[in-house]
């Protein structure tokens, strides 16, 4: 069995060396091509109408607005109001990294929500003022991490949470909690 060894090296080399050929021609090059840059100009890609960009866009500020909330209740209120984050607490160390997780995780969500609400018109209108709210967020998720969050920092997740949802509601995009999987939160 002694031959296997170098035929693994060889078929490894050798997969390596078809990876980097592949994508160093994915890339791409204009050599010789003084052409391709007037082809590329001028060929412009085709967009969606303004009624579907605007029904797009609800549809993904529901969705990231909704993977927000459910992973602030599950994984930040939830456990704070069993009294996971106090010290002594059994499994606080997890809950606590869990926490962290969902708070940049929903951090982040919000702001994509956020973004997409400025596809529409009534949206935006309705989500503009939140954006200090969220704002506000960032750092949230490393003083859930480190244990340090009280009741004023949960309070003001959930008050941004419910704020995002009424303004979806009002707005005729109503969100619903969605609960992300774990694998999802360290993305």
């Amino acid at each position: 069995m002694p031959r296997s060894v170098p035929l693994r090296r060889l078929f490894v080399a050798l997969l390596l060396s078809c990876s980097v050929l592949v994508s160093a021609t994915a890339c791409g090059s204009d050599y010789g091509n003084s052409n391709s840059s007037s082809a590329s100009s001028s060929a412009s890609p085709t967009g969606t109408s303004s009624a579907e960009a605007q029904k797009f866009a609800k549809t993904r500020f529901v969705a990231n607005a909704g993977l927000a909330a459910g992973a602030t209740y599950q994984w930040i209120v939830k456990p704070y109001r069993a009294g996971k984050f106090k010290k002594g607490a059994d499994g606080r160390t997890f809950a606590l990294v869990k926490a962290g997780l969902a708070g940049g995780f929903a951090y982040n969500r919000l702001k994509a929500a956020s973004d997409n609400a400025k596809g529409d018109p009534l949206l935006s209108k309705a989500v503009a003022p939140l954006t200090a709210g969220i704002a506000s967020l960032k750092g949230m998720a490393t003083k859930l991490r480190k244990g340090e969050a009280g009741d004023g920092d949960i309070g003001a997740f959930e008050s941004v949470i419910n704020n995002i949802k009424d303004a979806g509601k009002s707005a005729g995009a109503e969100v619903k909690d969605k609960v992300p999987s774990t694998s999802q939160l360290g993305e």
